[in-house]
Parts: C-alpha cells; structure tokens; sequence
C-alpha cells in the first residue's frame, strides 16, 4: 500500500515539475484550414517560394509534353509518307517536288545537289560526299527531334530535392515556432509540418510526370530516327543506282 502511494506521489511531482517547464506563456495560434491552398497561404515565404516554383515546373512538363507529342506525331507521318514512296522506286527523281516539306525532302535536295555538283566526277567520292552530308543531316535532325526534352530530364532529376529543401526548411520553421511556444501539442505542432511535407508532394507530382514522359518521348524520338536513317539508306540506293546507270550509257 505505501508503495504504491509512493509511486502516485512520484508521478504527481514528476507532472507538476513538467507542467512547470512546458507551460506555454500565451496560447499560439493554430491555422484551421489545412487544404492545400490554405497550407501554401499560410507557409513561409521560402516555403511558397518552392512551391510556386514546382508548379511553374509541373505545367511546364505538360506544356512541353504537349508540344513534342505532337510534333513527333507530325514528323513520323512525314518520314513514314516519304519512305513509301521512295521505297519502290527504281530511278531517283530529280525534282524535291515530288515530296512534301520536311525532313525527306531536305535529303532528297541534298542528294540531288550533290549529284550536280559531282557531274563527272569519280562514282565513290560522289558516294562518299554524300554520306557525309547525311551523316551531318541526321545529326541536324536528332538534335531538332530531341529539342526540349533537357527540360524534363532536369525537371524530373532536380523537383524531388527541390521540394525536400522546401521540406526541410519548413519543418526547420516548426521546429522554431515549437521553441517559442515552449509546447509540443500536436495542434500546434502538424500544421507546420504538414505545410511543409506539402512541399515534398509537389516536388514528386512535378517529378515523376516530366520522368515518365520523358522516357517515353526518348523511345519515340529513338524510332523516329530510324525511320530517319531509312530514309538515307533508300536515297542512297537510288543516287547509286542513277550513279551506275550513268557510267554504263
């Protein structure tokens, strides 16, 4: 019986010892609306910083999506239309205007062009030259295809640690304001914290997105250029083809 009274005594002194340390100097203030909205309204400054940033990030990673979808739509169409025709052909027309504007008729000219600018001389060098032009061209044009998809492999690379130092600069704040108002209530205390980890979700929304389509427009971009390189392989056929019939009349 004694020693379970001087348990209970223990306990009483140890939580008026507690209360005495703990007890806050005034009520703090605790935010109500934990919407994400609210959550960035009422964050710090740095905190809405990064946040406004990675939406910025976020609408761009479509934008460019968008964008490039489209673009790769329209130039596979293209390649795919002029490789059709090429690919049954016999002789090498001498007129561009037997293809649409785009990237087959680009090396179709550039074929024809050297073609007149070699006239008599050595089959091979004509054939070598050509390639050369080629190889530069389908460098030109990887380079054009792959234009602003940099944009999502940073975005998708550097928005989850761009939103963890909105995380830990938020949680750093929390930390401060618990110091202040010298208590560790929950009530208080998660606001800031989640405000902060709000932060850390905007950085992943933004980063596995711009990651996704990223690989994707990677695989695209990798089929377009072989449809590319096709295409060369074909032009290249047909000015040897035109090349031999021209030494042998």
């Amino acid at each position: 019986m004694r020693l379970m009274q001087s348990r209970v005594l223990r306990k009483l002194i140890i939580t008026i010892l507690l209360g005495f340390c703990f007890t806050p100097s005034k009520a703090a203030e605790v935010p109500h609306d934990l919407s994400p909205l609210g959550m960035y309204l009422q964050a710090d400054w740095v905190v809405k910083t990064v946040m406004l940033g990675l939406l910025l990030a976020s609408f761009l990673t479509w934008i460019i999506a968008f964008l490039k979808f489209f673009q790769l739509f329209r130039a596979k169409r293209e390649i795919k239309e002029a490789l059709a025709q090429m690919i049954n052909r016999n002789t090498l027309p001498l007129s561009v205007d037997v293809l649409e504007a785009g990237v087959g008729k680009t090396f179709l000219s550039a074929a024809i062009d050297e073609i007149n600018t070699s006239h008599g001389l050595a089959a091979m060098g004509t054939k070598e030259r050509l390639g050369y032009r080629f190889a530069r061209l389908e460098t030109e044009v990887g380079r054009w295809i792959a234009s602003g998809t940099g944009v999502l492999a940073t975005i998708g690379s550097t928005a989850p640690f761009i939103g963890l130092f909105g995380t830990v600069w938020g949680i750093m704040n929390s930390f401060i304001g618990i110091s202040k108002a010298q208590t560790t209530d929950l009530a208080v205390v998660a606001p800031g914290i989640a405000e902060a980890l709000l932060a850390t979700g905007m950085g992943l929304v933004a980063a596995i997105p711009a990651v996704m389509i990223y690989n994707t427009l990677s695989r695209q971009i990798a089929h377009y250029r072989t449809h590319v390189g096709g295409f060369a392989h074909e032009i290249m056929r047909l000015v040897s083809l035109h090349i031999d019939r021209e030494e042998h009349k």
